[in-house]
């Protein structure tokens, strides 16, 4: 009886959303500016829905401008470490944001792009050499393209065997949902444009990151539930360095980002302006507050106001002790989970010493303070100590805000997401006029 009462609640609750999304578009439809063009992205995460539109710039030199912004608070049981696991629920809580962002913009999005996180999302830089029968032949597009398409299978096949082992032999169905060249070399010579060179021996090590299918699905699903054409699934650490690396080929940034959620931590290393690899494990925000929840014997909610007041400076003295000494536990694993992620990039001599933390969970400064004043680095391959701050909206390249509303670190995951977009949409359509626009629409198809 409770099953069935359950699944006829998940149904209400569909119908209603359903409703609202049409409701929602019928009212946003007729105050649409048709000659405009619109991407909204949805930061699907275990502790918020944030839904930003962009209005695309005309000219590719432009910026993209937000403006709108919504923001939903997920149930606890909406999500399970980084992965949608009500899809009624989290269809309602995207509508609401939606509407908040599109209310403020005035206009109606049809075209999205959802990000996706979650231990089991894989991604990974692969090396692959190809010995050429023909070295004197100059290589062409269609050479490059099958060296791509290899590389990619091998990193598919690298990754559901990953996946397998995680699982206990369970065979998962895998996707790939980003791509991007780190490094080609011929005859040990870097390149950045291999069109046209002779060589006997190409190196090319490129950035993937697949998810399993279910998830994909899920996420799919709720972009059709908000009748979103959906242009892209993009992985949240990849969309993130996508959004401090900007357009410019020959940057050569150097980073660790980090973004704490509310059910998972999601680190990419960026190296000479390349993607090395992204990692992400099931620690953030919520297993601090659950660790509050539990050694204080509260409910969630107030282990949650206790965790802010801490940050805030709210707390008396016994209290803000007691506080404490319950975080520093979860605190000490998490750190033990970054070193872990960090030390599994074992193919670069030295790890970037910067290290730029975005998302709710780094609003705590503990873990902050953790990573700045603990020697928790020193048995990873740092050249020096490194040096931590928070990302700011002004240092993601490429995207202004017209609303004045994002202006932490909490957005930079949705900004990254709708950099990500505006690459899909540059790519993924029109001529392809250069040779590096049709590497990257290879990457992208």
């Amino acid at each position: 009886m409770l099953d069935k009462f359950k699944s006829l609640s998940n149904a209400g609750r569909g119908a209603i959303a359903k409703a609202q999304v049409t409701a929602r578009k019928a009212a946003a439809n007729a105050r649409q500016q048709p000659e405009d063009q619109y991407l909204v992205a949805l930061d699907v995460g275990t502790e918020y829905v944030k839904a930003l539109i962009g209005k695309i710039p005309k000219d590719n030199g432009e910026a993209i401008e937000i403006i709108g912004v919504g923001r939903e608070h997920q149930d606890l049981t909406d999500m399970q470490a980084g992965a949608i696991a009500d899809i009624a629920s989290v269809v309602d809580n995207c509508d609401k944001a939606l509407s908040q962002a599109e209310a403020q913009a005035g206009v109606s999005v049809r075209t999205g792009i959802i990000g996706i996180a979650g231990e089991l999302v894989k991604g990974t830089t692969t090396t692959v050499r190809v010995t050429r029968k023909d070295p004197s032949k100059p290589l062409d597009l269609g050479e490059m393209e099958r060296i791509i398409r290899l590389v990619q299978d091998k990193a598919g096949a690298k990754a559901r065997q990953q996946l397998a082992v995680e699982l206990g032999g369970k065979e998962v169905s895998v996707r790939l949902v980003n791509s991007a060249l780190v490094n080609i070399e011929i005859d040990s010579y870097p390149v950045t444009n291999p069109i046209g060179f002779q060589g006997k021996d190409v190196v090319v090590q490129l950035y993937t990151a697949f998810a399993p299918m279910i998830h994909i699905g899920a996420l799919e699903k709720t972009a059709q539930e908000l009748d979103l054409d959906l242009l892209a699934v993009a992985a949240e650490p990849f969309a993130v360095a996508r959004s401090v690396i900007g357009d410019n080929p020959n940057a050569s940034f150097s980073a660790i980002l980090m973004d704490v959620g509310g059910g998972t931590t999601d680190i990419a290393v960026i190296n000479d302006g390349g993607v090395q690899g992204t990692k992400m494990f099931g620690i953030g925000g919520r297993a601090y507050t659950k660790s509050v929840e539990r050694d204080l014997g509260v409910d969630f909610s107030q282990a949650e106001d206790l965790k802010l007041g801490l940050s805030e400076e709210t707390l008396s003295p016994t209290k803000e002790k007691q506080v404490e000494k319950a975080l520093h536990k979860t605190l000490d694993v998490w750190t033990s989970g970054v070193e872990l992620a960090l030390g599994e990039f074992n193919k670069l001599d030295h790890l970037p010493h910067r290290i730029f933390l975005c998302g709710g969970g780094s609003s705590l400064e503990m873990l902050m303070d953790q990573l700045q004043s603990s020697e928790w680095y020193r048995e990873l391959p740092f050249a020096r100590k490194p040096v931590v701050q928070r990302i700011k909206p002004s240092q993601v390249v490429g995207i202004t805000d017209k609303t004045g509303d994002v202006n932490d670190h909490t957005f930079i995951t949705a900004m990254g997401l709708l950099r990500v977009g505006m690459d899909t949409l540059n790519y993924g359509g029109g001529a392809a006029n250069t040779i590096r626009e049709k590497l990257d629409r290879m990457l992208r198809t």
